[in-house]
C-alpha cells in the first residue's frame, strides 16, 4: 500500500471521529437546553399554580425579551414560564450556531453557506415574527 494513501485514510478517520466528537456534545448540548427549558417551565407553571398570580395584570404578559428578562428580574411566574419557552426555541438556533463554526473548523465552506443561510433565514423569522 502506498505511503501517501495510508496518511490519507489515517487522516480521513481521524477527521470522522472528530466529526463524531462534535455531534456527541452537540447532542449533549441540546439535551442539556431541553432539560434546563423544561425545568424553568416547570419551575414557572408551579410558581404560578401555588401562589395563584402571574404577576402581571389580568390577561396581560411580557412580550418582548427585555420585558421577560425584567419579569425573570422581579419574580414574576409568567415571566419565568415565557423564558422557559424563550430557552427551549434558542436550544436549536444554538445548535445553528454552533454548527457553523464547527463546519468553519473543518474548512467544508459548502455547509458554512448552508448553515449560514439556515442562521439568516432563522433571525429574518424572528424579526418578522416580532414586527408581525
Amino acid at each position: 500500500m502506498d505511503g501517501s494513501k495510508v496518511k490519507t485514510e489515517a487522516a480521513a478517520a481521524q477527521n470522522t471521529s472528530r466529526i463524531a466528537a462534535v455531534e456527541l456534545a452537540v447532542s449533549k448540548m441540546l439535551r442539556i437546553g431541553i432539560y434546563v427549558a423544561a425545568a424553568v417551565i416547570i419551575i414557572g407553571l408551579l410558581w404560578l399554580l401555588i401562589t395563584g398570580e402571574g404577576g402581571y395584570p389580568k390577561d396581560t404578559y411580557p412580550t418582548s425579551f427585555m420585558g421577560i428578562i425584567n419579569g425573570v428580574a422581579d419574580w414574576k411566574p409568567v415571566a419565568v414560564i415565557e423564558a422557559g419557552l424563550l430557552l427551549l426555541i434558542l436550544t436549536p438556533v444554538l445548535r445553528v450556531f454552533v454548527s457553523l463554526f464547527v463546519f468553519l473548523q473543518e474548512k467544508d465552506y459548502r455547509f458554512v453557506a448552508i448553515t449560514a443561510l439556515v442562521l439568516v433565514i432563522l433571525i429574518i423569522s424572528f424579526a418578522l415574527g416580532k414586527a408581525g
